[in-house]
């Protein structure tokens, strides 16, 4: 039967939120995870950080089995970084990859919370900065251990937000590196708050989530795959092609 030192690694890339991060495991456990070393290194320490991660564990790049990012919303470029790593990887050693959205591995971070405060959270929101004033936000709603979407992924200003979903009879708690800045925005009777050190996007809850998905065979297409933007980014919404001529 085949042990830790022959089964495929998983390794879990967090490149969407402002610190970046990586874990490795095999099958369900995590055996060692790094944090990036500062805000939005993700292209100059991504693959030192991936080779001394498997180097702790005694394995290499070619045993990779799988492959689990943050696809989504997020930074731009930290997007960019993940799924050409991704796709790299796939092409080169055949690592399967799992496309986890940014918000689902937010939401991961409630159970955690629960777990450790004992605190009672029925509703929660995530908010990643969207720039411009926006916010990229999604709703869920708790079911026995799980986290429950009430919403599809959307842009909502501050405002919106609050008079939309703030309940002082059932409060929604918020998280998610948007609040880094723009907590006040939201603040609001009937808005909670998690601890900020719950708010950042991490590579265990990539591997937490990518789990479920890799357990349900909901694996990427290597050749479809693409970050999940919610918009352009600005560069592509400023161009446009030039004026046929005639």
């Amino acid at each position: 039967m085949a042990d830790k030192t022959t089964k495929p690694v998983v390794l879990a890339v967090e490149t969407s939120g402002r610190v970046g991060s990586v874990a490795a495991g095999i099958g369900d456990d995590i055996l060692a995870k790094i944090t990036f070393s500062g805000a939005m290194r993700h292209s100059a320490e991504l693959f030192p950080a991936t080779e001394q991660i498997l180097a702790k564990i005694g394995r290499k790049i070619a045993d990779v089995g799988q492959i689990r990012i943050a696809a989504g919303p997020g930074s731009f470029t930290g997007l960019r970084i993940a799924v050409s790593m991704a796709k790299m990887m796939n092409f080169a050693i055949g690592a399967r990859i799992v496309a986890a959205n940014t918000m689902d591995v937010i939401a991961a971070n409630a159970t955690e919370c629960i777990k450790q405060t004992k605190t009672e959270i029925s509703r929660i929101g995530t908010i990643l900065d969207a720039k411009r004033g926006e916010f990229f936000i999604a709703v869920f709603e708790r079911t026995g251990d799980t986290w429950t979407k009430t919403t599809t992924d959307c842009l909502m200003k501050a405002p919106q937000f609050v008079e939309q979903f703030a309940d002082s009879k059932s409060p929604v708690w918020l998280l998610g590196e948007g609040l880094v800045y723009y907590k006040d925005a939201f603040s609001a009777e009937g808005v909670q708050f998690l601890d900020e050190k719950y708010w950042p996007c991490r590579a265990e809850g990539v591997f937490a989530v990518g789990k479920a998905m890799a357990k349900a065979s909901k694996f990427a297409d290597p050749a479809s795959l693409v970050p999940f933007y919610l918009r352009q980014p600005d560069a592509k919404k400023k161009f446009k092609p030039p004026a046929k001529p005639g």
